[in-house]
């Protein structure tokens, strides 16, 4: 810092500005290279002074601070850490679960002292101003204390790691704390030989940090732009994002495929999806596609009343809970995979409770009945197109490698229908199916709905948007946004069946690019899937006559996309292996 002093109500020093904006840049939560040499005490009161000083709800300064420097109790405090993880980690898809394996989360034991922040929510009494109608901001102005101590600390040259593996109340019975405390904060302290270039979790690749233009709203939720910028369209940001695969990295990944000890074309299919992997990725070889998630994306249709399924609407509600409670089909095939399922409520008729796993979403509860208007406006379909974005950056920024599409809404393969005749031009009957499992006559009616609907609104293909808002389901607009997101992220996406094929054809007329990242995972017995998958170009890995939905065939197919990646990166060549290759 200079020695320069700002007056009264100027700001500081350009050095010292200069010097904050550095350490909030070089702030690391460490878990790794800590050194025994002890912290002064010095020291340690100059962090914590930094720490009382940080601003608090009517100055109730609701922290205090326990030193932890005994072994013994460290010792124990580690254990109940251990437990916790392992709780976590029996949680964890497989694939993130073997990952978790290799994180080091907590140095307890290799720091030379534990500092545990508490918050005494009673401190101040009844009249604490800000703290009547909000009294949640006695623990938020603790979380200010932690970060005053870390930045305070890293200006130090100490590294300070947050240990949050702990059930806090019995943690807190562990140091002995009075009832009415709250532990905020388990933090390890001490020296490190070295501070990362970026977080320990980014570097890991367990998860990517959010860009700052993804979480700035100008004046109202939504309407996206940094201070003094245009404003930015989530929608029209993304598209601009979308681009064709690297050629360079497909003719490295074919000429590769040729060196590989195996005789040329041997592996099929899996050969080409190798390339457009690394087309995909720009990279030969590509990262293997791990870990995956499969995101279901639940909404209600208003043509349901037009009795084009025998299942009743509330069917999707229930189905959402049993997705939540991991008793799908889809759950049982992604633990398979090793895959983790998140459910978005784009559009469920019923108000939804929070729930693990839930990300509500909901544009509005269920679209309109398309045979008698729109099935939602044009607002309404980008909304829900921004919703599949903003849930394909969170997956990606959460560390996932690898997209797959759900579905769930009863009376969605109606609407499907319906987009795929109008994106293709077939008739209704030719991509009309049977299903959940409908008789002749409701399949007529199913058809007549459909040819009403598409002589109602004359859908253009070159409006896309329009399309979906028109004859569309919420659903279909945020899988289509999905694909979208993950374009722009050049993050491979596995499709199920008809419904999400439905969404892949509006997706492609907003972005005709997005097709690079997309990969067919089965053939649906729905003859809509056949026709939209043929004019998408893209080839199915698995046949097995299902029509489920949910994502259960798209989850089935993630294991061959990952062994399609790890076999261009990890079979030998015949130089590397010293076999001779075919003569000519």
């Amino acid at each position: 810092m200079t020695g320069a002093v700002a007056q009264p109500g100027e700001p500081m020093p350009g050095p010292d500005i200069d010097a904050f904006y550095r350490l909030v840049a070089a702030r690391r939560d460490m878990r790794n290279g800590f050194l025994p040499d002890p912290v002064s005490d010095e020291v340690l009161t100059r962090v914590l002074t930094a720490a009382h000083q940080a601003p608090s709800v009517g100055l109730s300064q609701p922290w205090d601070f326990l030193i932890v420097r005994d072994r013994a109790v460290r010792e124990r405090v580690r254990a109940l850490a251990r437990k916790q993880q392992d709780m976590f980690a029996g949680s964890l898809p497989r694939s993130r679960a073997l990952r978790f394996g290799d994180l080091k989360v907590e140095a307890i034991l290799d720091t030379p002292v534990n500092i545990v922040v508490t918050c005494d929510p009673t401190r101040g009494g009844r009249h604490v101003l800000g703290r009547h109608a909000q009294p949640q901001v006695a623990a938020y102005s603790s979380v200010c204390a932690v970060q005053n101590l870390w930045l305070a600390a890293r200006a130090e040259g100490l590294g300070v790691g947050w240990v949050s593996f702990f059930d806090e109340r019995e943690l807190s019975a562990a140091l002995g704390l009075p009832a009415h405390l709250e532990v905020v904060a388990y933090l390890c302290m001490g020296h490190v030989t070295e501070f990362p270039p970026a977080p320990e979790l980014a570097l890991s690749g367990w998860a990517r940090r959010r860009p700052l233009a993804w979480a700035v709203h100008d004046e109202r939720w939504g309407q996206r732009g940094l201070p003094g910028g245009s404003p930015a369209s989530l929608l029209a940001d993304t598209l601009a994002a979308v681009a064709p695969a690297d050629a360079g990295a497909m003719a490295q990944a074919r000429e590769r495929q040729e060196r590989l000890t195996k005789p040329s074309g041997s592996l099929g299919a899996l050969e080409e999806l190798s390339v457009r992997l690394a087309g995909l990725a720009g990279d030969c070889p590509p990262p293997v596609p791990e870990p995956a998630a499969v995101a279901v994306f639940a909404a209600d249709h208003g043509v349901h009343a037009q009795g084009v399924t025998p299942w009743p609407q509330e069917v999707t509600a229930q189905m959402v809970a049993n997705f939540l409670a991991g008793g799908a089909v889809v759950n049982a095939i992604a633990a398979q995979a090793g895959a983790e399922v998140c459910v978005v409520d784009v559009g469920v008729a019923a108000e939804l409770p929070p729930a693990p796993g839930l990300l509500p979403r909901k544009v509005r509860p269920g679209t309109a009945d398309m045979t008698a208007g729109p099935a939602m406006t044009a607002d309404e379909a980008q909304r829900a197109v921004e919703a599949g974005i903003d849930t394909a950056r969170d997956l990606v920024a959460a560390g996932n490698r690898c997209l797959v599409t759900g579905d769930m809404g009863i009376a969605n393969t109606t609407a499907s229908a319906a987009l795929i005749a109008a994106f293709t031009g077939a008739e209704a009957q030719e991509v009309t199916g049977r299903g959940t499992g409908i008789d002749d006559e409701m399949w007529e009616q199913k058809v007549s709905v459909i040819r009403r609907a598409l002589a109602r609104h004359r859908p253009d293909p070159a409006d896309p948007l329009a399309v979906l808002a028109a004859v569309g389901g919420l659903e279909h607009a945020a899988l289509a946004g999905f694909m979208l997101g993950a374009a722009a992220l050049r993050t491979p996406v596995v499709l199920d069946g008809v419904i999400a094929c439905a969404a892949a054809l509006a997706a492609r007329a907003l972005a005709a690019d997005v097709v690079d990242c997309l990969v067919a995972g089965h053939m649906s017995t729905e003859p809509g899937a056949r026709r939209a998958l043929t004019a998408l170009g893209l080839r199915p890995l698995l046949d097995l006559d299902m029509r489920l939905g949910e994502g259960s065939g798209a989850a089935l197919a993630v294991p061959i996309v990952q062994a399609a990646a790890r076999v261009l990166r990890d079979v030998a060549t015949f130089d590397s292996a010293g076999v001779s290759g075919a003569k000519e």
